[in-house]
């Protein structure tokens, strides 16, 4: 009944387009049709992949990016590219490798104590449960570097790497088991597994492959090194994997070439290594029992380690029946478990046909022990006529494979005839064939190596472009291809260029299982999903010395870095702590400080460190790197390194060489009225502290001993600047006041904080709900605009529960709910106009808004303190 309605759903949908066409026959789409010379299949097609504006995909996809080192996620139908996540490579944009948070995992993948930068990203794989993808965890291999790093879906961002200690490459990762317990990945190109030379001629004495099976913990999204293992295999060039789902749970099967062991020397006059490694007509599928061989690898007899790594050496997994061969068409790239679990379809590049194995013959085979011999080390070799299912000829260059959500239908690409087939890998039968362009790697399904594939779409990743594309010089962007496979034939879509490194395997995913964050918790530490270090509210920046270490506390919120003015000297270690007290959505920030070759990324509620050494002297501007406010241009700072070992000449005392009588009498009165401007604000807190019995608290009485011992060097400062006044030296007399501003500002700081300090413990003792409410007031981001007590890049918050008459607090619960809806009120507009700046939606919900009003009640409880 399903395929009768979705038929007739199809029907009319065709025929809506039909009449559609034909009713603008005369108009506006029969213009642009004609203008660029579109067909109705074009329009058709078009329509099949256009998303309008704010509409969204149905499935997306994580592509490898293959040289570039990192993934590319887009939208299908769409195929609109939606973000580069950094991975084994620095990216900029995010920062990653140029924060402090992110620098701790790209150097997770030293190699031997060597810094390495460049990857070569390949398969990339979702973590899976009952062998259905659950979209909370990305798993990509480098094919270079044998490395398997760990993305986390809920924001995207990269979070471990890990490095294979016996692997020298590892082409054939990553495959998530069906519950993610373990993540498979295989060697490539045969190496010995310690560190130490050898000799090409003990390639088949020492070289050697394998599968290492790295330990997954789902919860924490992180693979445990300690418990993994790997499996010693011949060296027969392991290739790509596939682990075993439903009736075949618990195995593991990888393909491999080179079953010769040829090691080439062309250069010697020896054929190349295309010849040598391509002579036998099959090659080797490993299949292996990976539960059985890591319940084995538990007991230190059972393995062997090398660079800290535990070995199942292949006599141990022979002895225990763990690890068989089977022959397969020569020059295989890949091998596919149905979502039963219960066929394996390899495809060799050499051959022309598709070789389906059964399960249940296999497992029939190794439970009788009915072999058809051992390999040179002893493994046992199962019948290949006997574990087929059968095979099937597809043409030419036959590579990868992804299932549908039709019983028995499965697409394969062909390389050399650059084609997708579409055919039954239970009935062996060919259905249909379509042309992509050109020479076809993988295949992306919808989820079509799952237990649970979705058809609808077939990607076609294309090793070559030639002439799809403007062009844009020799090197050409990759071609992926979408093709519609929900009818009877094939019908390519739409073509898409991919700019970045050459995409090799890419997984497709629903949309709806994908919930990423919008913002982190105030203060986190993206990178570890806990609270950082440096978290930073308002009101808590600053900058701290310990010898040549300075530490920088510092907030952003549109529009401005606080704080704006850093004076380091030359040689000292500078790190900067920025949170980003946005809660917006989208509202981003970004960090540099020009000429130090740094930059964060810093997304609502994220803390990220940067570290530098300051070794050249001068003024550096730092600056928001995401535009994100009509005042972004403003949104900066300066960072000023002096060099302690020079003498710097005042450029004010220069000035004031070149000036008048009349002119230095000017700055001198200007300089005094500073002064006693800034006394009259240091009184106010004297007088404040006095009041409140500041004595009685230690803490704040050892602050103001502070303060005091600074103010009380201004006497004999004033003593100076009056003697120079009354000798006539008018331009020293400028300096001392200058040095009394110095210690004024010191004592201000001191007596500031000393204050604040004593509110706190002089004021009546908050509500639960009140304490809860300064939190989200804090954590909210609000406090970048507000400061209780004063005007700042906003209006003082003090008595604001009174503004509004009887319905205040209603009033203040809507504004800070949704202040978008309130800009054109006269009081609002006159408050925008004034401070230039509208109040953002932070997104409080409402038990965080009843919270803060509560806490603005106690502000005014405690308004004289403030």
């Amino acid at each position: 009944m399903a395929k009768h309605s979705n038929k007739l759903v199809s029907l009319l949908v065709g025929a809506s387009v039909a009449a559609s066409l034909t009713h603008a026959a005369d108009g506006e789409l029969q213009k642009v049709m004609k203008a660029r010379g579109l067909s109705e299949i074009d329009v058709v097609r078009a329509a099949k992949t256009y998303n309008p504006s704010g509409g969204r995909d149905e499935f997306v996809v994580f592509s490898s990016a293959g040289q570039a080192g990192q993934m590319i996620v887009y939208g299908v139908p769409s195929m609109r590219i939606l973000k580069y996540i950094g991975v084994f490579t620095p990216e900029p944009w995010q920062g990653y490798g140029f924060d402090e948070e992110s620098k701790k995992v790209l150097r997770q993948g030293n190699i031997r104590g060597r810094e390495i930068n460049w990857g070569d990203t390949h398969h990339p794989a979702l973590s899976e449960k009952d062998g259905k993808y659950d979209g909370k965890w990305l798993a990509i291999n480098d094919k270079a570097n044998p490395r398997i790093a760990i993305i986390d879906l809920a924001d995207f961002e990269t979070k471990q790497i890990v490095v294979n200690p016996v692997f020298k490459s590892a082409h054939g990762g990553a495959f998530f088991t069906q519950n993610s317990d373990y993540i498979i990945e295989a060697c490539q190109y045969a190496a010995p597994f310690d560190d130490n030379y050898h000799p090409i001629e003990d390639y088949k004495e020492v070289y050697r492959g394998g599968a290492t099976m790295w330990r997954f913990d789902t919860k924490k999204g992180r693979i445990d090194t300690k418990e993994s293992f790997t499996i010693e295999m011949p060296p027969y060039m392991q290739d790509l994997s596939d682990s075993g789902k439903g009736v075949s749970d618990g195995w593991g099967f990888t393909n491999s070439f080179n079953s010769e062991m040829y090691t080439g020397g062309i250069e010697v006059g020896m054929p190349p290594n295309e010849a040598g490694m391509s002579r036998n007509d099959t090659d080797f599928l490993h299949v292996y029992n990976w539960k059985k061989l890591a319940e084995l690898a538990k007991d230190p007899k059972n393995v062997k380690v090398v660079n800290n790594h535990r070995i199942v050496p292949m006599e141990v997994a022979v002895k225990h029946d763990a690890l068989f061969l089977i022959p397969e068409p020569k020059s295989p790239h890949g091998v596919d478990v149905s979502p039963d679990g219960e066929y394996i379809t390899v495809c060799g590049k050499l051959d022309t046909h598709a070789s389906v194995y059964k399960w249940s013959k296999i497992k029939e085979l190794i439970k009788n022990k009915d072999y058809a011999g051992k390999d040179p080390y002893g493994i046992p070799i199962l019948d290949m006529k006997k574990s087929l299912h059968g095979q099937a000829e597809l043409g030419l260059g036959p590579l990868h494979n992804q299932y549908s959500n039709v019983d028995g239908e499965i697409y394969t690409s062909l390389y050399v005839d650059s084609q997708i087939v579409k055919w039954n890998y239970k009935t062996l039968k060919v259905l249909d064939k379509v042309n992509v362009h050109y020479n076809v790697g993988h295949l992306c399904g919808m989820e079509g190596k799952s237990a649970d594939p979705q058809g609808k779409y077939i990607i076609s990743l294309n090793k070559l472009a030639i002439d799809r594309f403007q062009n844009v010089g020799p090197l050409h962007p990759q071609n992926h291809q979408l093709i519609d496979i929900s009818g009877k034939k094939m019908d390519l879509l739409v073509d898409m260029p991919l700019p970045l490194g050459e995409p090799h395997q890419a997984v497709a995913i629903r949309a709806e299982k994908l919930h990423g964050h919008v913002r982190y918790t105030m203060g986190t530490n993206s990178r570890e999903d806990k609270i950082h270090e440096g978290k930073t509210l308002a009101g808590q920046e600053r900058v701290e010395r310990d010898g040549n270490k300075v530490k920088v506390y510092a907030t952003m919120v549109r529009s401005h870095i606080n704080p704006e003015r850093i004076t380091v000297n030359k040689g000292d270690e500078v790190t900067f702590y920025i949170t980003n007290l946005e809660r917006a959505q989208d509202e981003a920030h970004g960090f540099t400080v020009d000429h130090y070759n740094i930059h964060a990324s810093l997304e609502p509620g994220k803390t990220s460190s940067i570290k530098f050494i300051a070794d050249i002297e001068g003024v550096f501007p730092y600056y928001c790197t995401e535009f994100c406010s009509a005042l972004h241009l403003e949104m900066m700072g300066y960072l000023m390194v002096k060099d302690p070992n020079k003498k710097y000449e005042s450029t004010q005392k220069k000035k004031m060489q070149t000036m008048s009588p009349e002119q230095l009498k000017a700055e001198y009165d200007k300089t005094v009225a500073t002064n006693a401007a800034t006394d009259a604000v240091i009184q106010s807190v004297v007088k404040f502290l006095k009041e409140n019995k500041y004595e009685k608290h230690k803490v704040v009485a050892d602050l103001v001993t502070d303060a005091m011992d600074q103010y009380g060097k201004i006497a004999e400062e004033k003593k100076k600047s009056d003697a120079a006044l009354k000798a006539g030296d008018m331009e020293k007399a400028i300096l001392f006041e200058n040095m009394i501003w110095q210690y004024m500002v010191k004592t201000a700081d001191v007596g500031i904080r000393a204050k604040d300090a004593l509110v706190r413990l002089v004021a009546t003792k908050q509500s639960a709900a009140a304490a809860a409410g300064e939190k989200a007031f804090g954590e909210g981001g609000c406090g970048g605009c507000h400061v209780i007590g004063k005007v700042s890049s906003g209006p003082d918050l003090t008595g604001v529960l009174q503004r509004h008459g009887e319905n205040s607090e209603k009033w203040v619960k809507d504004f800070i709910m949704n202040p978008e809806k309130m800009y054109t009120e006269p009081y609002v507009k006159g408050m925008i106009d004034y401070f230039n700046l509208r109040m953002p939606n932070q997104h409080m919900d409402e038990a965080e808004t009843k919270n803060i009003i509560e806490y603005l009640k106690w502000v005014d409880q405690n308004a004289n303190l403030f």
